[in-house]
């Protein structure tokens, strides 16, 4: 079940993952995309290792039998990393369990050891099992973090600002991980909490960086400038009262 919560005074809209999945499953294999990939020529989707297959026998989609490329029709597929996050958050445990079968893949085949030795920490902290970064293929955002111009707190209390103000990351990255770095390099005392905006609308902890570069900074030229501003408890105790 999907569930989406819009305006306060109405109920949420709740969707059940069936009446979506004629938007989110591959035609060729009958399953949720996987490695969304989508054919330039007519923007239809598939899953990569689908579609790849169905190409080395034939040159034309298997939706539209539109004419992909005469010779290489590999050159127009473009990988569909929105359409990949959309249906990762709408299955419970898809991401999971794509992972778990690579891994189960590569043990079978005596791969695994071919794998990075180091193990990195994903922003949750914890360790992926198979030794490596679950964000690693993901595509990536270029960030610029600046103080607020309506700073609230006086500057005497503000801490110093950042020496390095531009960071590169996961498209999946939320605003909740880019606070946590805020609060880490710039020594936040606990009484003081941390807002994020970008172009004058505040972000919310749970929202991926791909959203905000989407709905609020349009897509526009990199680097993508979020400003922080910090404010004390007190204060935002004061406005919920």
């Amino acid at each position: 079940m999907f569930r989406y919560d819009d305006a306060d005074d109405e109920p949420p809209l709740k969707l059940k993952i069936k009446d979506l999945n004629q938007n989110i499953v591959c035609i060729l294999c009958a399953g949720y995309f996987i490695d969304a990939t989508t054919i330039t020529e007519c923007l239809h989707t598939f899953c990569k290792s689908c579609i790849v297959k169905y190409l080395q026998m034939s040159k034309q989609c298997p939706m539209c039998n539109i004419k992909i490329h005469e010779t290489q029709p590999l050159i127009n597929l473009r990988p569909d990393r929105t359409m990949q996050d959309v249906v990762y958050r709408l299955v419970p445990n898809l991401f999971e369990g794509e992972e778990r079968r690579k891994r189960e893949f590569y043990r079978a085949r005596g791969l695994d050891k071919v794998q990075s030795k180091v193990q990195l920490k994903s922003f949750s902290g914890k360790l992926d099992p198979s030794g490596s970064h679950f964000y690693r293929n993901d595509e990536q955002v270029s960030l610029c973090l600046e103080k607020h111009r309506s700073q609230m707190l006086n500057q005497s209390e503000s801490p110093s600002s950042l020496q390095k103000r531009y960071i590169r990351c996961s498209v999946r990255t939320c605003v909740s991980h880019i606070q946590k770095l805020l609060i880490k390099k710039l020594a936040v005392p606990e009484r003081i909490e941390i807002n994020l905006y970008c172009e004058d609308h505040i972000l919310y902890e749970d929202e991926p960086l791909k959203y905000v570069w989407l709905a609020h900074w349009q897509g526009k030229a990199a680097p993508m400038i979020l400003h922080y501003q910090l404010e004390s408890s007190k204060i935002l105790s004061d406005k919920s009262g």
